[in-house]
């Protein structure tokens, strides 16, 4: 069994950027009739923004 206290605290929570990108990019490229397109966009910047927020110190 794994104490939860013993695991090192990360703050730094860059999936959420993630999710948000894909969906958001998702919904607003569908409204244009490229919702594939718009994920992978949204997908591409999330991930950037999460890479950018693991590396910052």
């Amino acid at each position: 069994m794994t104490n939860i206290s013993n695991r090192p605290a990360n703050p730094k929570a860059g999936g959420v950027f993630i999710a948000i990108g894909s969906i958001g990019g998702a919904v607003i490229a569908g409204r244009f009739g490229e919702p594939v397109i718009g994920f992978l966009i949204g997908l591409a910047a999330g991930i950037a923004i999460s890479i950018y927020i693991w590396r910052k110190k």
